[in-house]
C-alpha cells in the first residue's frame, strides 16, 4: 500500500499508482523469474514521478523459457474503477530486442488520434517505455544478451472496458494500460481532462475543424432529437467548459458550439467555466440578475433564490411572464463570457434546453456553428 498523500478539498488524501506502473513492475518481476529461475514475491519500481514504489507479486509462475507475474492495483483514494484489479505480465526469452503486445482484456486502437496508432494494443507509450527500461535494467543486471517478449494481460479488462470511455474512444476488446507519471493523485477531475483532450486531439486527427461539446445524457438525448448531427461525433466535457475550450484553442478548431441542459449551462451566465455544484452554483444569482435586467418585479425574483432546480425557477418566471425576456439576457450574457474566454481564437456559441419547459436558448452564432457543423460532420 502506498504511504504518499495529497491533500485535496480540505483533507489528506492517499495517492495510488497507475496500470502502466502495475504493468512494469509485472513485467519486471517476471524477467527477474524467468532469468533467475527463482520466484520472487516483491518488486522496486521506479516512476516518473521519482517516487519508487515497493509492490507485492502475485501468481508468479516459471515455465521453461518464460514466466508469468501479476501486480494488483491500488488506486489510493482515487474513485478508480481498476482499483484492486490483477495485470499481469508474461515474460518469454527471445534471441534479440523487446516487442510489448497486449493479452486478454487489453484493447485495440481502432481510431486516429490516440497515443498508440491504430491496430495496436492500447498500452501507452510511457508504459511501454517503463516496461522496456525495467526488463533492460534486470537483464543487464543478469548479463543477458537476448531479447523479450512481453504480453500485457487484464483477465477482467473486457468486461471493465463496458464500463470505461474506451469503447466512445475506439479501444476495443479491454481496457488501456495508461499512465504518465507513474502515480495516481486522488483527482478524478484530471483524468477526466485528459478524457476530453483525448477525444479533442480524435476529432483534429479526423480532419474536423469545429466541434460540439456535450455535458453527458441528457445533451445526447437532446442532439439525437432535434439536431442533425452524430451523437458518436460529440466530445463529452461534463462539467469541465472551461478546460474543454482551452484544449480547443490549443489544437486549433475553429469552432465550438456547447450544447447543454439549461439547469447546467444557465451558470455561462456569471461566466462560470467549472459548473460542478463543489465549483460554483451561482444559478438562481443569474437568473435573479436577468431577470432584474428584464424588468420582472420584485415579488417574483424574491421567490428565485429558494428554488431548487432552475426548471422551478422557470415555473415561477413563467407564471409572471417574464422567462422570455429573462432568458434573451442570459443569452447576451452567456455569449459575452464565451468570448471573454476565447478572446477571438475561434467561434463559439451554446445552446441550451429544457424539456419541461419546451425552451431553447441560442448564443449568437448558435445557428451558423450549427450548419457549419452539419455540413462538416455530414458532408
Amino acid at each position: 500500500m502506498m504511504n504518499e498523500f495529497v491533500y485535496r478539498g480540505g483533507k489528506y488524501l492517499r495517492c495510488g499508482y497507475t496500470t502502466g506502473s502495475c504493468a512494469a513492475a509485472a513485467a519486471k518481476a517476471a524477467a527477474i523469474c524467468v532469468l533467475s529461475g527463482q520466484k520472487i514475491t516483491a518488486v522496486e519500481l521506479p516512476t516518473p514521478k521519482g517516487i519508487t514504489l515497493t509492490l507485492d507479486v502475485l501468481d508468479a509462475e516459471i515455465i521453461n523459457n518464460y514466466a508469468v507475474c501479476a501486480v494488483k492495483k491500488d488506486s489510493g483514494d482515487d474513485p478508480d474503477i481498476t482499483n484492486g484489479i490483477l495485470v499481469y505480465a508474461k515474460v518469454t526469452k527471445t534471441e534479440s530486442g523487446i516487442t510489448i503486445t497486449g493479452g486478454k482484456g487489453i484493447g485495440k486502437v481502432t481510431k486516429p488520434g490516440l497515443d498508440q496508432p491504430v491496430g495496436e494494443y492500447a498500452i501507452n507509450s510511457v508504459p511501454r517505455k517503463m516496461i522496456t527500461g525495467a526488463v533492460s535494467e534486470i537483464a543487464a543486471g543478469y548479463r543477458y544478451n537476448g531479447g523479450f517478449e512481453i504480453e500485457i494481460s487484464i483477465p477482467c479488462g473486457d468486461e471493465l472496458a463496458e464500463k470505461t470511455y474506451n469503447p466512445r474512444l475506439g479501444i476495443v476488446g479491454g481496457i488501456s494500460v495508461i499512465g504518465t507519471s507513474g502515480i495516481i493523485e486522488p483527482m478524478s477531475n484530471a483524468a477526466l481532462v485528459d478524457t476530453i483532450r483525448t477525444e479533442l486531439n480524435m476529432r483534429k486527427a479526423e480532419g474536423y475543424e469545429n466541434v460540439f461539446f456535450t455535458l453527458g445524457n441528457y445533451s445526447e438525448n437532446y442532439i439525437a432529437r432535434e439536431l442533425p448531427f452524430d451523437v458518436e461525433k460529440s466530445v463529452k466535457c461534463s462539467n469541465f467548459i472551461g478546460d474543454a475550450i482551452d484544449i480547443a484553442v490549443e489544437l486549433g478548431f475553429r469552432g465550438v458550439l456547447i450544447i447543454g441542459h439549461i439547469g447546467k449551462l444557465v451558470k455561462l451566465g456569471a461566466g462560470i467555466m467549472n459548473t460542478h455544484s463543489a465549483q460554483a452554483d451561482g444559478r438562481m444569482d443569474v437568473l435573479v440578475t436577468c431577470g432584474v435586467l428584464a424588468g420582472a418585479d420584485t415579488g417574483t425574483l424574491q421567490k428565485l433564490p429558494d428554488c431548487a432546480t432552475v426548471d422551478a425557477a422557470l415555473d415561477i418566471l413563467d407564471a409572471a411572464e417574464y422567462t422570455q425576456k429573462t432568458l434573451d439576457i442570459l443569452a447576451v450574457r452567456a455569449a459575452y463570457y464565451l468570448e471573454a474566454k476565447v478572446k477571438g481564437a475561434l467561434k463559439i456559441a451554446a445552446v441550451m434546453f429544457s424539456d419541461k419547459h419546451d425552451i431553447l436558448v441560442k448564443t449568437s452564432g448558435a445557428d451558423d456553428l450549427i450548419n457549419t457543423i452539419k455540413d462538416e460532420y455530414n458532408g
